[in-house]
């Protein structure tokens, strides 16, 4: 059986669907903690790893054979917990990350501010990946990333997730909460042309600005559309990256010539291949 921690309900059923089209005897077992996002980005994704380290756990306790973390601003957090929880720890992005650092000119756009700095990070840590697979060539990379707001924003991947479709066995649906007593953007993010360290200076960020408040009020179109202006809105880039499950459909919507990378489906595939494994290897290979 595959756990699946979340941070919003949205994801439950795309996930389902995911399942259905592709991996149809899969088990999925599906935890929402909404805190966890709350406080990861008030005060920093490590002051939540305690309890992504119970939400890991608890999920081992229930039969888990692996575990996909679908929030890309804890998912850092959740891949240095499975050495202590002992299965596989699996963050949704990863598999989408190494597919963008094949690329020269990398765009990441985010909606959540507490989520730039771990995608960006990610990919660098990809692209280190693969300089070492070269042997090195390519020099040491630079300090750079640039993050860049974008007003009224949303984006692109091949397949939407599907409508209403029937339930089979999906397992439980898990919802947990704490008071972190404070929710909002963490490091005052809201402002542009922050830097990050991407490890080559081949990543640019755009936060998606306004876009996160209608995901909050229920106008998933509005997201989305907002999401897929903000990639078509993309100049001088060779790949574009949507930082957060919640913004896939939106690669539909988007016109741009530019292959757009989201992360459920090669992420749950990843982690598919763990269960299928039953491998406590390292996440990062």
């Amino acid at each position: 059986m595959l756990a699946l921690l979340h941070t919003s309900p949205v994801h439950v059923p795309v996930f389902d669907a995911l399942r259905d089209r592709h991996h149809p005897g899969l088990r999925l077992r599906h935890t929402v903690d909404e805190e966890l996002l709350a406080g990861a980005g008030a005060y920093g994704p490590r002051t939540v790893a305690d309890a992504v380290r119970a939400a890991l756990a608890g999920a081992v306790a229930g039969g888990a054979a692996a575990v996909l973390c679908t929030c890309s601003t804890i998912g850092a957090v959740a891949e240095r917990c499975a050495a202590d929880v002992g299965v596989p720890v699996l963050r949704v992005d990863r598999p989408m990350a190494a597919a963008a650092a094949a690329h020269r000119r990398i765009v990441v756009v985010a909606t959540v501010a507490s989520t730039v700095a771990p995608t960006v990070a990610l990919i660098g840590e990809e692209l280190r990946r693969g300089e070492r697979g070269r042997g090195g060539q390519g020099g040491p990379g630079r300090v750079a990333g640039r993050v860049e707001a974008c007003r009224e924003p949303e984006l692109r991947e091949s397949g939407r997730s599907a409508g209403p479709r029937p339930q089979p066995d999906r397992g439980a649906t898990v919802r947990a909460g704490r008071a972190w007593g404070v929710r909002g953007p963490a490091d005052g993010a809201e402002g542009a042309d922050r830097a990050e360290p991407d490890g080559s200076g081949r990543v640019r960020a755009h936060l998606v600005e306004g876009a996160w408040e209608r995901f909050e009020s229920g106008d998933l179109d509005g997201y989305l559309d907002a999401v897929a202006a903000a990639v078509d809105a993309v100049r001088e880039a060779d790949v574009i990256v949507l930082a957060q499950a919640s913004m896939a459909d939106a690669a539909a919507r988007a016109t741009t010539p530019v292959p757009v990378l989201s992360s459920p489906r090669p992420g749950l595939a990843a982690a598919a291949r763990a269960v299928a494994a039953g491998t406590t290897a390292h996440p990062c290979r």
